[in-house]
This record gives C-alpha cells, sequence and structure tokens, in this order.
C-alpha cells in the first residue's frame, strides 16, 4: 500500500458498514496487510509494536508467578496427535499436513501445530519423575495454524495467529484449580485496566469447552455495531486427561506414583481485533494509553523563518517525555502539512496530540488534544510530564467507562424466547438467560437464532426461575450471543 493510499483515510462510517470500517482501519493504519495465502496476514511494524505492547506485559506477570518461557518446534508427528485423539479430532478439519520433505514423502505425516499440547505433553514426560520436579510451569510465545479458509477476518479470525499458550503441570487437582483462575484473573485485569475492554467471566459449556479438558474458563466481550461476542481468552483445566494417556507421573513423597494434573490457557492477537472493534470511531484507531506503540504525538507547526526554534523545542518536549518513561515520538516531516500529521496520528488512534506552534512558545504553554474525547487543554510548560500523565490516565478511564457503559446497556433478559429471538435479530448484544443444563436446548436456541451460551457466569446471582427455550426449572444463568 503505497503513501497515497494510505493518506486518504477511512472511507466509510462505522454505524454504516462496519465490516468495511474494520478492515480499513487495519490496512489504512499500517496495522497489517494480507499476505499471499489466502486465511494469512503480514503483521506492520506498528501492529506489531502493539503486540509487543501486551507480550510485555503479559510476560512480567506470568514471570511474577513463577512462570518461565521456553520455544516448542511448529511441527508435530501425527502418531504422537493420535495418543489423545478426542482432543485432536477437535482440531482435524483446521490441520495444515507436511506431508514432504523436498521431493522426498516423508514416511509420517507432520501436523502443522494448531495447539501445543500433545507435542508439550510428550516432553513434560520425560522431564517430570518426582514430586520435586512440580509444578512446571511454562509458557510459550509462539504461532499457531489453523485452516480458517472460509470467514476471515484481520487479527480475528486467521490461519496463523500469534499468541501465548501457557502449560502447567501439578501434584494435586486443588493447585492446577488455583492455577486456572489464577491466570484467568491475570487476564481479566489485563484486559479490562490495559485494553479498557469489560469483560465476563465464567465457564463454557460441555459442548463448547477445550477438546480434553475437565472444564473451560472464558473471558467474553461485547463488541459494537453488530453486537457480536468476542472471546478474548480462556484458561483450561486438563485434570488428568492428558497425563494419563502421555504418561506424566511423579513419585510422591508417600514413595507412589501418581498422575500430575495440568492445566493450559492463552491468549492471542485476537485483542488487538478487540481493541480497534470497541474503541475505534469514524476517523480510525482509538488506542489505550497502556499499550500504545505511541502514547504521545508532538507536532510542530511553523513557517519556515521559525521552523529550525519549533522544531527545537518540540525535540526538548520529545526528549523530556521519554526521560519520564512516555513514549513520545516528534513528527518532524517536512514534507506533510500539520493538518495532515493531525489526521494521520488521529487514524492510527494516538492517545494524546501536542500542537507546538512559536505563539506557544512565546506564552510558555503547551496546547494538547485528546483522541478520544477531541478535546484541547493548554497547560504550562513547567507541567509538561504531570499534565501529560494526568491525561492519558483519563483516556484510559475514559475509554472502559464508554465501553463499560456499552455493555450495560446491551446486556437483555429476555422474558420469553419470541422476545430473545427479537433481540437477537435486531440488537444482538448479550442476552441473559435461564438455561436448563440441557445440550438439546442449546443446540436447538444455535440453530434457531445463530446465538449460543457464551459463557456461564461464576456471577449467578441473577438466575431466571426457567430454561429460556423449554421453560423446565433453570441450572444456570448463561449468556446468549452471536460471536466471531
Amino acid at each position: 500500500m503505497d503513501s497515497q493510499k494510505e493518506s486518504v483515510g477511512i472511507t466509510v462510517k462505522k454505524n454504516v458498514d462496519f465490516s468495511e470500517w474494520y478492515t480499513q482501519v487495519v490496512l489504512k493504519t499500517a496495522l497489517a496487510d494480507y499476505a499471499p495465502v489466502k486465511g494469512f496476514i503480514v503483521l506492520r511494524p506498528y501492529g506489531y509494536a502493539i503486540w509487543e505492547s501486551i507480550r510485555d506485559i503479559l510476560d512480567k506477570r506470568f514471570k511474577e508467578t513463577g512462570h518461565q518461557n521456553g520455544f516448542l518446534p511448529v511441527l508435530i508427528p501425527e502418531s504422537l496427535l493420535a495418543k489423545e485423539e478426542a482432543h485432536f479430532a477437535g482440531f482435524t478439519p483446521e490441520v495444515f499436513w507436511v506431508t514432504k520433505a523436498g521431493d522426498k514423502e516423508l514416511d509420517e505425516k507432520l501436523a502443522l501445530r494448531p495447539t501445543s499440547e500433545t507435542l508439550a505433553y510428550s516432553i513434560f514426560a520425560k522431564w517430570i519423575t518426582s514430586y520435586r520436579n512440580l509444578p512446571l510451569k511454562v509458557n510459550f510465545w509462539n504461532s499457531a495454524l489453523r485452516a480458517e479458509i472460509k470467514s476471515t477476518k484481520p487479527l480475528i479470525r486467521t490461519s496463523e495467529f500469534l499468541w501465548q499458550e501457557g502449560h502447567t503441570v501439578h501434584a494435586t487437582d486443588e493447585e492446577a484449580e488455583q492455577e486456572v483462575m489464577s491466570i484467568l484473573n491475570i487476564y481479566k485485569d489485563f484486559i479490562e485496566n490495559y485494553l479498557a475492554v469489560p469483560v465476563i467471566t465464567g465457564y463454557k459449556t460441555d459442548s463448547d469447552k477445550f477438546v480434553g479438558a475437565k472444564y473451560t474458563t472464558t473471558l467474553e466481550g461485547l463488541m459494537p455495531v453488530e453486537g457480536k461476542a468476542l472471546q478474548m481468552g480462556t484458561s483450561h483445566h486438563l485434570s488428568q486427561n492428558f497425563s494419563k494417556p502421555f504418561g506424566i507421573k511423579y513419585l510422591g513423597k508417600d514413595t507412589k506414583e501418581h498422575f500430575a494434573w495440568q492445566t493450559s490457557w492463552g491468549i492471542s492477537w485476537r485483542v488487538i481485533g478487540g481493541v480497534i472493534m470497541v474503541h475505534g470511531d469514524d476517523r480510525g484507531l482509538i488506542l489505550p494509553p497502556q499499550v500504545a506503540p505511541i502514547q504521545v504525538v508532538i507536532v510542530p507547526i511553523h513557517k519556515d523563518k521559525n521552523a529550525k526554534m519549533v522544531k527545537e523545542k518540540a525535540r526538548e518536549i520529545e526528549l523530556e517525555l521519554k526521560r519520564a518513561g512516555i513514549r513520545a515520538h516528534m513528527d518532524d516531516r517536512d514534507e506533510y502539512t500539520s493538518g495532515w500529521k493531525f489526521n494521520e496520528w488521529e487514524m492510527k488512534g494516538v492517545p494524546l496530540r501536542i500542537n507546538l506552534g512559536p505563539k506557544d512558545i512565546e506564552k510558555g504553554q503547551i496546547e494538547f488534544v485528546r483522541r478520544d474525547a477531541k478535546e484541547k487543554k493548554h497547560a504550562e510548560q513547567e507541567k509538561l510530564v504531570d499534565t501529560t500523565i494526568s491525561l492519558l490516565a483519563q483516556v484510559q478511564e475514559n475509554l472502559l467507562a464508554k465501553a463499560t457503559e456499552f455493555l450495560n446497556e446491551n446486556t437483555f433478559t429476555p422474558v420469553d424466547f419470541e422476545s430473545f429471538k427479537s433481540i437477537i435479530k435486531v440488537k444482538g448484544g448479550f442476552l441473559l438467560a435461564g438455561w436448563c443444563g440441557q445440550e438439546q436446548c442449546e443446540s436447538k436456541i444455535k440453530e434457531e437464532t445463530g446465538a449460543d451460551i457464551r459463557v456461564i457466569p461464576f456471577n449467578q446471582n441473577d438466575k431466571p426461575a426457567t430454561c429460556i427455550y423449554c421453560g423446565r426449572e433453570s441450572k444456570k444463568a448463561a449468556i446468549y450471543a452471536r460471536a466471531y
């Protein structure tokens, strides 16, 4: 995409053609581009910088809780996958296979990693012999490949995606339970307080849980305009469902052999897609300051005669902000007008802009412009850092407040199945409804409305008395929605 095309800006409104708006935002802000193979994308430096922010924040949290990073190869022998047939059967339609090396046919097919359980656990079985080796807590920052040919969407549904996948091994069921919830809480804090996207946490139904898991916990966000859910992350209790087929056992303090208990969990670049959808507007991206690669952009405004003086002052401001740990960038390109730069940085979603002209320097003041609220604020130059930190915090808080308000306003409690169908068809959103616990009702609702149970919330205080579909006694309150 050349610079002329990039300069056009977003040409459709978010509420008019959401899908086209989303695609334009991804492409025109230089987050990503399409790869030559259908279903694959190229993450450009600006998009990768957001992923690096996400990775750095989570990596620190994982290490603080005793996890270490490792590396796994991308190829998995077919015979290894057969060890846990039920698990792998869930991925079979999506698997890419390698059958040749050069011109030579391989003796055994190799799968390109759809997820790493089978590969990691065959290795873990060699590492673990005693209770002294536990707990084992390993995380992998890698990519996974799943053949998404029909319904692709950049960063939301692609055939290869960046993610982290954590895999842990424990001596007891209780320890594994604690790990599942500990990770879920890390994810929730990150998604809400860094990405500014509110989520509902709870369990997946048995029909929708990770194949091979005892249970799956999930974090579900609600996306605007189309009113669809987006699964933002999952944390699985695997029980002993993998340790037994893969022989992950340890000699306990009681001198007896025991099969271990396991968890796995992951979050992918899909969360970047969620940030785009939730916070973006007709002008483009709005990035939460916590993960924005550039938190403040400084645009010098000058005529030729005072260009040197204004740029020097702008550079001073940039350095002062950087010394304070703020991600600042001074746009000193002469080939573009200041108005063009304003539009570009707005489209790219930089949370805060500083406009600096000769009069500002003369008055000893700085003009700030917030990307989210479009508000201008003037502050004394001596208060540069304090004002910047305060305004960035306000942007972060405002984005979460607006997204939370949207979630609350678009969570409905239908009185019967007719109103359920009407809400899904007209508004979308999250529908809180009773569920009898029968898979038949779950599948019938999906068949008739396109909505399924996204999450059974931990908070069951608002459980309706009857199942929304069959009218029998409700066992659980469930959140239904259509999903990406």
